[in-house]
């Protein structure tokens, strides 16, 4: 690849599919599994597109976010903020705050929350059903199904839901967002997560703020800005990219439709067919997760990279490494084994893991029993996903059934 004598632009132009990553991809894996790219704000860093190298990114300590704060290192709207939450920490602070949150996303306690998702999955079906077709599954489900569910378990209004999603949007926005509108949104979330805490503070409640407010007052275990940090942080992690999969999920299904029998004729496929669609979905063009910084030179794919090497990961990239996944490309609901990365791996795995595969599961069932012959009413060419993100983020989803 001759090309490769100079850096690549990044990210890569979109494949032909929404269903399967850009085609350099698969070349890269093949020939150069680590690449230098440049990014659309001027930057320079390398790239991982194996799923072994990706992985040694993800678990390796001399890969560190916290350096990654640096102005060299290229940054989407969510890694400008990303060092101000746990996402950009290494330990010890990693650890001190993601003890404070774990003990809410415990297998245990997830699973306590089933029936209620249930519920909320059961009363936004029954709402859908009796609309005039095509629906927009967006705006009637996958959207407020996850925003509810992240919302209560935070202890956030009814009422004020709708704007935070607004302002979420713009902190999962790509490098073409305008600065200053990630600058004002940081100064909402801020001036509202403090109002309701001070609101919490004086009238304590059964959720996870409250818990978050006590470990504040009562035993110091973290700063004021690390409380309100951390409250935002899970608002936006706890369900942008579960809209997003649900959207996929669903969208990858009809465009399957031999699988989506399968699966409608077994429900007790749901756990292992959201593992493979989780590994198979393509909710990033970009694929990759938020960029390291090499704390001493270290091999990665065969390339010696020295220290203060700015490194990115092409997630979507690792999940379809056919030395990993046998026929990478193929959508098959039986797979096994399906040690995917979608969810990240190492210390900085998405704490709300078990909480986005109790979502993706419950909602699939949704499907599965209220709409089992679904059906897209617009072709793929006319679905639009909304601009400046760096998730696929679809502003509808018309069905019918």
């Amino acid at each position: 690849m001759a090309e490769l004598d100079q850096p690549i632009a990044f990210p890569f132009p979109p494949a032909p599919s929404l269903y399967h990553p850009a085609p350099l991809y698969a070349q890269l894996r093949e020939e150069a599994p680590v690449v230098r790219i440049t990014t659309p704000d001027g930057k320079t860093a390398w790239l991982a597109t194996r799923y072994a190298d990706v992985r040694q990114v993800l678990t390796d300590p001399r890969f560190s976010r916290a350096a990654a704060a640096g102005s060299e290192v290229p940054l989407s709207g969510l890694g400008r903020i990303a060092g101000e939450s746990m996402l950009g920490m290494d330990p010890p602070e990693h650890t001190r705050l993601r003890k404070l949150i774990a003990r809410a996303f415990t297998v245990r306690r997830i699973e306590e929350l089933r029936p209620r998702v249930v519920k909320l999955v059961d009363d936004l079906m029954v709402g859908l059903q009796i609309l005039p077709r095509p629906v927009d599954f967006v705006e009637h489900f996958s959207l407020p199904l996850p925003v509810q569910v992240i919302s209560e378990l935070l202890g956030i209004p009814e009422e004020d839901r709708h704007f935070l999603h607004e302002w979420s949007d713009t902190v999962m926005g790509d490098w073409q967002r305008d600065p200053s509108d990630l600058e004002r949104t940081l100064a909402q979330l801020a001036t509202y997560f403090g109002d309701l805490i001070a609101v919490k503070r004086a009238k304590p409640a059964d959720d996870l703020m409250t818990s978050l407010i006590a470990a504040r007052d009562e035993k110091d275990s973290l700063s004021e800005i690390e409380l309100m940090n951390l409250c935002w942080g899970l608002l936006i992690a706890g369900h942008e990219t579960t809209v997003s999969q649900i959207n996929m999920t669903v969208l990858t299904l009809l465009h399957h439709p031999e699988q989506f029998a399968r699966v409608r004729s077994d429900p007790s496929l749901v756990p292992n067919a959201i593992e493979e669609l989780l590994r198979f979905n393509q909710i990033s063009p970009g694929g990759g997760t938020l960029p390291r910084v090499a704390t001493a030179e270290v091999e990665l794919g065969g390339v010696l990279l020295p220290a203060g090497s700015v490194v990115m990961t092409a997630t979507n990239s690792a999940n379809r490494d056919e030395t990993t996944f046998p026929e990478a490309d193929r959508l098959d609901l039986s797979r096994t084994a399906i040690a995917h990365l979608t969810l990240g791996t190492g210390i900085h795995h998405c704490l709300g893991a078990q909480l986005a595969r109790l979502e993706l599961q419950e909602a699939l069932r949704g499907v599965l029993r209220y709409l089992p012959h679904a059906r897209l009413a617009v072709p793929d060419s006319e679905l639009r996903f909304k601009r400046g993100m760096t998730i696929r983020i679809l502003e509808a989803l018309p069905i019918t059934w």
